[in-house]
């Protein structure tokens, strides 16, 4: 709501001013608008402008800012003790507060300011002391009292930055990382829930959201593509949820973000903006950005304008301070009167002692520690639960980790995604895997027989790795004599490619130790069957 006060960045003055359009006969450096299909977009991962077409063209540069409402977990509402549940029957959850009855007064949450506490600390922002609330005033059906409570003036968190990490040229193993700045986070209530019913020519109103503790991270505008946002976006979704302070399922409504869009040229004011409201995935809002930036940009060249749809401050819009809300005064360690009960201040400084571990640090952990590779990192924390389950198997494993990320990647979490299950759905039990990728590692069964045994897990049937070994029979031959007879018959039914391997060419072994697993049903091991051809070939 207040994010365009976030705009006056990067030296535009306050607000976001059209470019120049320039033309034949008009002032300015550089050449006119592009030809279609010659224009060029300055966005990407390595930073900087990218013309495209002709040499010479003067790009377009993009800017991207946004905002962002985080539904707050609490229990309860911000202001009243209403019960917060998605999905609950229409209107089962109002209290008198939340209808605006008369006589009727807000009491703050205080989960709510903490969790608000605690993501500005995450998120490197300096915490106010005093805090304001404001009300906006607007009339829409599903906000009755005609204003939404709100932070405008003086918010609960300032001046803070969020670094995000994003893939060149969609490449995992190529990453950079990229800041953006937080200018403020805001605690406001949300609004209900307007139901039109086309068929009857009605519109209903469910009060349910009505008075929910919103938090609203208002990012500047140093982003310069949908890739970027997207990126950002994910980042503070998984710091969120680390923190407990939003679950942050844009599904349910949990996360929502206006994005705040313009073009310009190097070196003029910034464009005109326009405004992407109430996206609810990460993937729409990357496509939605880019679809913005062309079609700034095409308009322009076509000799057109951008029209401005601002929301920063405006004393038209109807702030006025809350008057049944009293400052909110928060405390450090320094700060706290010695004659305070500690159970009914909040204290900044605990907050802070009590932050877990956020993404960046995890990742950097996880590679350190179990010395896997950093876009593996990416995938362990993007999948939830995930990390979790690939750490309870390496304590129960004797594999090493760069070995049973492989299994967590490639098969577990692939068959994950090809029955879209959650980790905490998955049929296969940390456990389960740890057991198999033991027999694997104690070569008791072979690789192709491990991804059997893998399959028939999936099926739940409640058998153990090993008894499913044992009923199918997909141990590796423990009787080397017995190996070495097979590998035998194998080489003197194979004389053409004999004469091959001895005439130097090693590939053709290969198809031998095929042969040998053919024959033993895969209960071979490839490595010992490897040596024991070798052994007598070179007889």
């Amino acid at each position: 709501m207040a994010a365009a006060v976030a705009m006056a960045a990067r030296g535009c003055g306050g607000v976001w001013r059209r470019a120049r359009q320039r033309g034949a006969g008009q002032p300015g450096p550089g050449p006119g608008p592009f030809p279609r299909g010659q224009r060029a977009v300055a966005c990407n991962a390595r930073g900087g402008a990218v013309p495209a077409g002709k040499s010479g063209l003067v790009p377009w540069v993009p800017v991207v800012g946004l905002e962002i409402h985080a539904q707050i977990s609490s229990n309860s509402k911000l202001f009243s003790g209403s019960q917060v549940q998605f999905a609950a029957p229409p209107n089962s959850l109002v209290s008198f507060f939340d209808a605006s009855l008369p006589g009727t007064l807000p009491v703050l949450n205080r989960r709510c300011v903490e969790a608000a506490v605690m993501t500005g600390l995450a998120l490197n922002c300096s915490i106010n002391k005093k805090s304001l609330f404001d009300r906006k005033h607007y009339f829409y059906a599903d906000l009755p009292a005609g204003y939404q409570i709100t932070q405008q003036r003086v918010p609960i968190a300032v001046n803070g930055s969020l670094s995000y990490s994003l893939c060149i040229d969609n490449k995992m193993s190529q990453m950079v990382t990229k800041t953006v700045r937080i200018k403020q986070i805001q605690l406001e209530q949300d609004s209900g829930k307007s139901l039109h019913d086309d068929t009857r020519s009605q519109t209903l109103v469910d009060l349910n959201r009505a008075g929910v503790g919103l938090m609203e991270v208002v990012m500047e505008p140093d982003m310069c593509c949908g890739e970027e946002a997207a990126a950002a976006v994910r980042e503070l979704q998984l710091i969120l949820q680390t923190l407990g302070s939003s679950q942050a399922v844009m599904a349910e409504g949990q996360l929502r973000v206006d994005a705040n869009v313009s073009v310009h040229h190097p070196g003029e004011p910034y464009g005109v903006r326009t405004e992407v409201k109430n996206i609810n995935s990460i993937r729409f809002l990357a496509k939605a950005i880019d679809y913005e930036i062309q079609r700034q940009i095409e308009e322009l060249e076509n000799g057109g304008t951008i029209l401005n749809e601002t929301r920063a401050f405006d004393s038209k819009l109807g702030f006025m301070p809350e008057p049944n809300l009293p400052p909110l005064i928060l405390y450090d360690a320094k700060s706290l009167p010695a004659n305070m009960n500690h159970q009914q201040v909040i204290n900044i400084d605990w907050i802070h002692e009590r932050l877990p571990d956020l993404p960046s640090v995890k990742r950097k952990k996880l590679v350190e520690q179990y010395g896997i590779l950093p876009e593996h990192s990416f995938t362990l924390l993007n999948e939830d639960g995930l990390a979790e389950f690939f750490e309870s198997v390496v304590k129960q494993t004797q594999m090493k980790p760069k070995k049973v990320i492989g299994w967590i990647l490639k098969d577990l979490l692939s068959y994950l995604k090809q029955h879209s299950l959650t980790v905490k759905e998955s049929p296969v039990s940390s456990f389960l895997l740890a057991d198999l990728l033991n027999l694997l590692e104690k070569k008791e069964i072979s690789s192709p027989a491990a991804k059997q045994v893998f399959m028939e897990l999936w099926k739940g049937e409640g058998k153990t790795p090993l008894e499913i070994v044992k009923e199918q029979k997909l141990g590796l031959l423990q009787d080397q004599k017995e190996l070495e007879q097979i590998c035998q018959a194998v080489i003197d039914g194979q004389e053409n490619e004999v004469m091959a391997i001895k005439a130097g060419n090693q590939k053709v072994l290969n198809k031998l130790i095929g042969l040998v697993q053919k024959k033993t049903e895969g209960r071979s091991n490839p490595v010992l069957v490897k040596q024991l051809l070798e052994k007598k070939l070179s007889e």
